[in-house]
C-alpha cells in the first residue's frame, strides 16, 4: 500500500504510523481538519467527545494491539478535530421517554429513525455544517430499535436494523455518519466484549477520516488506468416480493476512489430459477454502461481498462451483456470469485497455508487472502483459512494478475485499519451496501459517494 509522500507499507497502520495517510503532502488533497457534529443524550455526547479528544492524542497499545499514533495536525492521520458546541443536538430524556412508552416495538423503532433523522437534518442545515456526524446514541434509546422484526400486511415478514436505516436517512442530508457507542466510549479497561482502546481508536479515526474526505492510505497497483466493479444484488424489504435488484456496481479505481451505483428492479424466481440471481443482456449492458458514465462524471476519468468482479458464473446473456458495456474500453476482464470452505492446502508446517498462496485444480484457481502473514509474524484471523476459488474469467489479463489484483483489493477497507479482509473490497461490502440500499427510501435518490454507506 502507498502511504504519505508515496512511501510503501504492507500494513496499514504501521503504514500511517510512519509515514502518516495517503497525500499528507498535498494542501488539497489532505484535510487539515475535520468537523465533527455529535447527536445523543447529554451523558453520550460528554462521553464521546472526551473519548475522541483522548484518544486523537494517541492510544498506547497491549502488545497484541499496536500503538494509536493520534488524529492531531502534528502527529497520526495529521488532521485536526473540531467539536464545536454548535454542531451538537441533544437526544432528551422527554423524547426517550415517549418512545418507550409506545407499546409497539416496530413504532418504537419507526419513532426512533425519525427522531435521529430530524437531529441530523438540523445540523445538516446549519451555516456551517459538519464534515461528518458522530452517533454518540445512547444505550437507552438502543435498547428499544436495535433491530425489529414484525408482519406487514403487503411486505410480509419484514427484519429491519437501526444502523442501516439511519445510514439511509443521512442521505437525506448529504452528510456521512459514524457511529460510537456508549459502552465503547465508556468502557474501562475491565470492560467486556469492547476491544482494547487502540483497536477502537485505529478503526474509528481510520473510517472518519474517510469520510472527512482523506485517503487514509491508496493501493499499489500494476495496471494503472483499471477500474474494478463489483457487482452483487439483493432483495426488497419483506419476504411477499418476487423482486430483485442489482445491489450495486461497487466501482474503484487505481487509486481507491469508490462510487455506488443502484440498478432496476428485476424479476427472479428463486423455486423456478436458483437461489443466485443473473442479469438477461440488456440489464448486464445497462448496468455497467451506467456505472462507466457516473464514474467518468463524477472522477472526469476514462479507464484503460474494466475487471468486474462478481460471486457467480456469468450466464451467457450476461456475458454477452457485461461484454458489450466494455466494448469501448481497450482491455477488460469479467471474473467469478468466491469463497469456498470445502477446499483446503494442507502445509507440513506448524502454521496454514500463507496469506497470498495460489494453486490450481484443472482448471479452477484457488486463492488464499487470509492465512499466515510472515511480516506480522501471526496468523491474525484465528480459524483454518478458507481460500476463494477463480473458477470463471473472461478476458485479457493472466490469472497471475488477477489474483495480485484481488489481493491487493482486500486491503482497501478505509471502514477499519485491520491488516487485509478475506474478500477484495468490490465484494466485502456488497452486503453493507446492499442493506443500506434496502432501507432507502422511494423518495431519497442513493447517493454514490461509497462514504455514505460504511
Amino acid at each position: 500500500m502507498v502511504f504519505g509522500c508515496g512511501r510503501e507499507h504492507v500494513s496499514p497502520q504501521a503504514g500511517i504510523s510512519i509515514f502518516g495517510p495517503r497525500y499528507v503532502e498535498s494542501s488539497t488533497r489532505h484535510p487539515a481538519t475535520a468537523r465533527i457534529g455529535l447527536i445523543g443524550s447529554g451523558r453520550s455526547v460528554a462521553s464521546a467527545e472526551q473519548w475522541i479528544t483522548n484518544s486523537s492524542t494517541g492510544v498506547a497499545g497491549d502488545g497484541i494491539n499496536l500503538d494509536f499514533p493520534g488524529y492531531q495536525e502534528d502527529r497520526g492521520f495529521f488532521t485536526r478535530p473540531i467539536m464545536d458546541t454548535g454542531w451538537r443536538e441533544s437526544i432528551t430524556t422527554n423524547e426517550m421517554a415517549a418512545i418507550g412508552s409506545l407499546k409497539r416495538r416496530r413504532d418504537k423503532f419507526v419513532e426512533s429513525v425519525k427522531l435521529v433523522s430530524d437531529k441530523m437534518r438540523l445540523l445538516a442545515e446549519k451555516e456551517s455544517e459538519p464534515q461528518v456526524i458522530v452517533l454518540a446514541l445512547p444505550d437507552e434509546l438502543l435498547k428499544h430499535c436495535r433491530t425489529v422484526d414484525y408482519r406487514d400486511d403487503e411486505l410480509g415478514s419484514v427484519h429491519r436494523d437501526f444502523r442501516r436505516a439511519i445510514k439511509a436517512e443521512a442521505m437525506r442530508y448529504r452528510v456521512p455518519t459514524q457511529i460510537l457507542l456508549q459502552h465503547t466510549s465508556e468502557a474501562t479497561p475491565a470492560s467486556r466484549n469492547v476491544d482494547h482502546r487502540s483497536r477502537c481508536a485505529w478503526n474509528f479515526f481510520t473510517g472518519l477520516h474517510y469520510k472527512v474526505g482523506g485517503t487514509p492510505w491508496g493501493p499499489k497497483m500494476k495496471s494503472p488506468g483499471t477500474l474494478y466493479i463489483g457487482v452483487s444484488f439483493f432483495p426488497p424489504l419483506g419476504s411477499e416480493s418476487g423482486t430483485m435488484q442489482t445491489s450495486v456496481a461497487q466501482a474503484f479505481d487505481d487509486s481507491g476512489e469508490g462510487i455506488v451505483l443502484r440498478g432496476k428492479d428485476f424479476q427472479w424466481d428463486q423455486s423456478q430459477m436458483g437461489n443466485s440471481p443473473h442479469l438477461d443482456e440488456e440489464q448486464a449492458q445497462e448496468l455497467i454502461t451506467e456505472a462507466l458514465k457516473r464514474y467518468q462524471d463524477e472522477t472526469k476519468q476514462t479507464p484503460r481498462r474494466v475487471v468486474i468482479h462478481k460471486s457467480s458464473r456469468y450466464w451467457p446473456g450476461e456475458l454477452l451483456g457485461f461484454q458489450r458495456a466494455v466494448s469501448t474500453v481497450p482491455e477488460f476482464d469479467l471474473v467469478s470469485v468466491w469463497s469456498n470452505d470445502r477446499v483446503r492446502l494442507l502445509r507440513q508446517a506448524s502454521y496454514p497455508a500463507l496469506r497470498g498462496t495460489q494453486f490450481s485444480v484443472g482448471e479452477i484457481t484457488y486463492l488464499y487472502t487470509t492465512g499466515y502473514i510472515p511480516s506480522m509474524r501471526a496468523f491474525p484471523h484465528g480459524h483454518v483459512p478458507s481460500p476463494l476459488q477463480i473458477a470463471d474469467h473472461h478476458g485479457d489479463a493472466s490469472i497471475h494478475q488477477i489474483c495480485a489484483e484481488i489481493l491487493a483489493l482486500t486491503k482497501l477497507n478505509w471502514n477499519s485499519a485491520f491488516f487485509a479482509a478475506a474478500e477484495p473490497i468490490t465484494l466485502k461490502f456488497s452486503r453493507a451496501v446492499s442493506n443500506v440500499m434496502r432501507e432507502i427510501p422511494p423518495d431519497v435518490k442513493p447517493l454514490p459517494q461509497f462514504k455514505f454507506y460504511i
